[in-house]
Formats: structure tokens, C-alpha cells, sequence
């Protein structure tokens, strides 16, 4: 998660602000990664450099979303633990608004080949290995979309970080999407239910 305050969103999601300043000791996003900002959704990080409180132009001001370098000072100010200097280091984050929703290529993609499922098929066997867990998750979340984590996995009698961390695998795999509260099983998720349940029928999807 990437924390924005509330009057940064409109900016974010409309492509106007598309920097931000960190007073990190350490970088805490890296470029190409997504981080959720409740509740507009993900960003995607297009690069991490080290710079200055000096070295900030206005440019860079208009695109963090302030109208002032004084109103910047002002914002960092609160959690500097030393009084701001042009020498005081910091963290330029560079990003975009990337969708509502934390998924993963393909997961919109609802055309399944045969091929497609039969390698979705044999992942998901090695995911259950002796104890089958892949599908009943899919048709709980099916069931019950964007219900929390912690309620899903009690009506499996489950912990809820192991559980997370199942849906995790699920995810990369395209078939379910993550939002703020709980998840829903992806348009190639729901194919792939869709052509299981045409095959049982005696048909192959067309």
C-alpha cells in the first residue's frame, strides 16, 4: 500500500499528479510495482531516485500535486525527523494511476483455448497436490465477491494469512482480482469455471 491523502486522488486518477515526495530511509516502492491507494485503486511506480529538498523544481511542485514549493515545504514537514534544508534528502517517486482493481496480465482475457486450460488445469493440480483446495476457493469467492479475507476463510474453517496466501497463488494465475475488501474471481477465472461446467454439459465453450 502507497498512503496518499484524500486531496491527491482526483489527481492521480485524472493523470495530473504523477510524482510524489518521500522522506524514506530506505526506497519502500520500486519501479514496476503496484501499490493499492484506497480507495481509487493501484499505482504503478515508473521510477525511484534519490534527490534533494534543493533540487526540486517547480515542475516537479505542479506535478506532486501542489500549487506552491512552500505548500511541498509545508506537506513534508509533519514527517521529517529533522527540521528541511535544500540538503535534506529525499525520495522521488515517479507514477501513474494503474486501474482500479490489483490485477495481473490476462486476467481480463475471458477467450480460454483449449490449450489455455489445459495448462491452467495442470497448475492448478500442482497447487492442490494431496489435498485439493484450488477449486472450492474459486467457487467460494464465485459465491461470495468481495466479502473479507477473514470471513471467507472462517466458512472454510481456515486461518485467514495461509488463506490469503492461497488466493495469492490464484491471483498469479490471472483467475481471481484483489480489491480493498475481499476479491472476485476474474472474467478468465470465470471462463475457465464457465468451460468446465460446458464440458461436464457434454460441449466445449465456442
Amino acid at each position: 500500500m502507497l498512503l496518499f491523502q484524500k486531496r491527491f486522488h482526483a489527481g492521480l486518477v485524472d493523470g495530473s499528479v504523477t510524482l510524489t515526495f518521500r522522506r524514506w530511509a530506505t526506497p519502500r516502492v520500486k519501479p514496476g510495482g503496484r501499490y493499492r491507494v484506497h480507495p481509487i485503486g493501484v499505482v504503478e511506480v515508473d521510477g525511484v531516485v534519490r534527490t534533494t529538498v534543493g533540487a526540486i523544481c517547480e515542475r516537479d511542485v505542479r506535478a506532486a500535486g501542489f500549487e506552491s514549493r512552500a505548500e511541498l515545504l509545508a506537506y513534508l514537514r509533519p514527517v521529517s525527523p529533522e527540521p528541511l534544508t535544500d540538503a535534506t534528502p529525499l525520495f522521488r517517486v515517479a507514477l501513474h494511476h494503474g486501474g482500479d482493481g490489483d490485477r495481473v496480465p490476462g486476467a481480463l482475457d475471458a477467450k480460454l483455448s483449449e490449450e489455455d486450460v489445459a495448462v491452467l488445469k495442470q497448475r492448478l493440480a500442482r497447487l492442490d497436490g494431496r489435498r485439493p483446495w484450488t477449486r472450492k476457493v474459486l467457487k467460494l469467492i464465485l459465491r461470495h465477491p468481495r466479502l473479507a479475507a477473514s470471513k471467507l476463510a472462517a466458512r472454510l474453517g481456515r486461518e485467514t494469512a495461509p488463506f490469503k496466501v492461497d488466493v495469492r497463488k490464484l491471483k498469479r494465475l490471472g483467475l481471481t482480482q484483489s480489491f480493498e475488501v475481499g476479491y472476485e474471481v476474474s472474467p478468465r477465472g470465470l471462463a475457465f469455471l464457465g468451460w468446465k461446467a460446458k464440458k461436464r454439459a457434454g460441449g466445449a465453450p465456442r
